[in-house]
């Protein structure tokens, strides 16, 4: 058994995205996956990236925006809904409401985003 407290989980931020690191590989000998607790802020941008060995799930939790996909494609994301993004699939976030967004995302294998929140995220992929 693992427990992880309140207390010790990690936070990254960048550009209005604040990712709770909830099941990580600093915190978790999980060899499975990594959960994390994403908000978005009014206005705020997830770039699109890929995980070009990883598949992730997010769950809506609260609020609406817009996923940023392949070819500059955009689809609705509201609370409530989910969506699964394969290996090496393009995707993104960004948060057209008025309040905060905030999903759930579980990614299989286990990754460690710290890198990705330290770089410049003006210079995305999209």
């Amino acid at each position: 058994m693992e427990l992880i407290a309140a207390a010790t989980i990690k936070q990254f931020a960048n550009s209005g995205v604040a990712s709770r690191q909830l099941l990580f590989p600093e915190n978790s000998r999980s060899a499975r996956l990594t959960i994390t607790r994403v908000t978005v802020a009014p206005g705020a941008k997830n770039p699109p990236h890929r995980h070009p060995s990883a598949e992730q799930v997010w769950v809506a939790l609260r609020g609406r925006g817009q996923l940023l996909l392949e070819g500059g494609q955009n689809q609705p994301f509201s609370e409530g809904d989910v969506v699964r993004f394969e290996d090496g699939e393009l995707h993104g976030f960004e948060n057209t409401g008025t309040s905060e967004f905030e999903y759930l995302s579980v990614t299989s294998p286990p990754a460690n985003f710290r890198a990705a929140y330290a770089r410049d995220w003006s210079k995305s992929e999209g």
